[in-house]
């Protein structure tokens, strides 16, 4: 589906993107949902529980409620979330989408 569904603002590293007319640059229907599920993780405090936690039942736990939170996105199919802990300062995330397949996103904490 070639669709724009969704448009975002281009955001890495916690900053805009800009073009060389110093315009954000745009970015759209997976980045885009890539993007949503990255700042719902930060604005949850899941992340930051998680950096604190040690406990390994409590970690999982934790684990659980972020899957949980990004199938609630109605974009997202449900079941097929994953969030795997590259290092105690980032995490990745696949999940497939409805409209778009597959998407894959990088939390860096």
């Amino acid at each position: 589906m070639s669709d724009l569904l969704y448009i975002d603002l281009l955001i890495e590293n916690g900053n805009f993107v800009l073009n060389t007319g110093k315009e954000p640059e745009l970015c759209n229907n997976r980045k885009s949902i890539g993007q949503d599920i990255i700042h719902s993780i930060l604005e949850s405090g899941l992340a930051t529980q998680l950096i604190g936690e040690r406990s390994p039942t409590l970690r999982a736990d934790i684990f659980t409620q972020l899957e949980l939170m990004i199938e609630s996105d109605e974009r997202i199919v449900p079941g097929t979330v994953e969030v795997s802990e590259e290092s105690q300062k980032r995490l990745w995330v696949t999940a497939s989408t409805y409209d778009f397949g597959g998407i894959s996103a990088q939390v860096d904490l």
